[in-house]
């Protein structure tokens, strides 16, 4: 059997974060918490995650600022992203400020179902499998 997914989930909304942590759990997902950017950089160096949901407006670093950080530069991580947004127009925004990183690999646009959220990470997962 093979080991479970890990998911490192980054929102400063506790409200969300709780929801997030609970319904990934429950699907068998091994999940970490971040509640800004500085944290969930430290976070992602020692948990190692196989895929990032990624809010965009938080305090102390950006999830632009965040993104930008892992999929720049010289060696790009290649751990997928899942925007998380409730702000309008929020990731035409965040897509004009990556500069030279990729684009994420997925979008979810707050308030989501758990059904959304699970079939966009179900996708994200598939599709990385299926690259290698």
């Amino acid at each position: 059997m093979s080991e479970p997914k890990k998911i490192l989930v980054i929102d400063d909304e506790p409200d969300v974060t709780g929801y997030l942590q609970a319904w990934l759990s429950d699907e068998g997902y091994t999940v970490e918490v971040a509640n800004n950017g500085v944290e969930a950089l430290e976070k992602f160096k020692t948990f190692q995650p196989d895929l990032i949901t990624l809010d965009v407006v938080m305090p102390e670093k950006t999830g632009v600022k965040f993104y930008r950080e892992i999929k720049s530069g010289p060696k790009p991580s290649p751990v997928p992203v899942i925007i998380i947004t409730g702000v309008s127009g929020e990731f035409k925004n965040f897509i004009s400020h990556r500069r030279s990183a990729p684009a994420p690999e997925g979008y979810i646009q707050k308030p989501f179902s758990r059904e959304d959220l699970l079939n966009t990470i179900r996708s994200v997962l598939t599709k990385q499998a299926a690259s290698g």
